[in-house]
């Protein structure tokens, strides 16, 4: 399994909790400001940044339903192939085992 979608995908999350803690920061800033502009743009960020935080719920639910899955289909491969899952993780520790020598 490639990690690097997982990777990005928490990089994205956290770089969007960032800008919308950022963005709220804005917003308290710029409430005592008044004229037409001013309110029409704090609108237009609320409004923003509750579409982002709808997203970022969304990625959050998708991801823990992705690593859900994994975990069931690791779960069963164990359970149907067990000494199978042992020459892996054989294997995999060898592997370690020899990299980490080298050193």
């Amino acid at each position: 399994m490639n990690s690097t979608p997982s990777v990005s995908r928490d990089k994205l999350m956290a770089d969007l909790r960032v800008v919308i803690a950022d963005a709220e920061e804005l917003l308290q800033l710029t409430a005592s400001q008044a004229g037409d502009k001013v309110a029409d743009l704090r609108a237009r960020m609320e409004e923003r940044m509750a579409k982002a935080k709808d997203e970022l719920s969304h990625l959050q639910s998708a991801a823990v339903h992705q690593a859900r899955d994994a975990a069931k289909a690791t779960d069963h491969f164990v359970h149907d192939r067990p000494w199978t899952a042992v020459g892996i993780a054989a294997g995999v520790g060898l592997i370690a085992g020899l990299l980490m020598g080298r050193r």
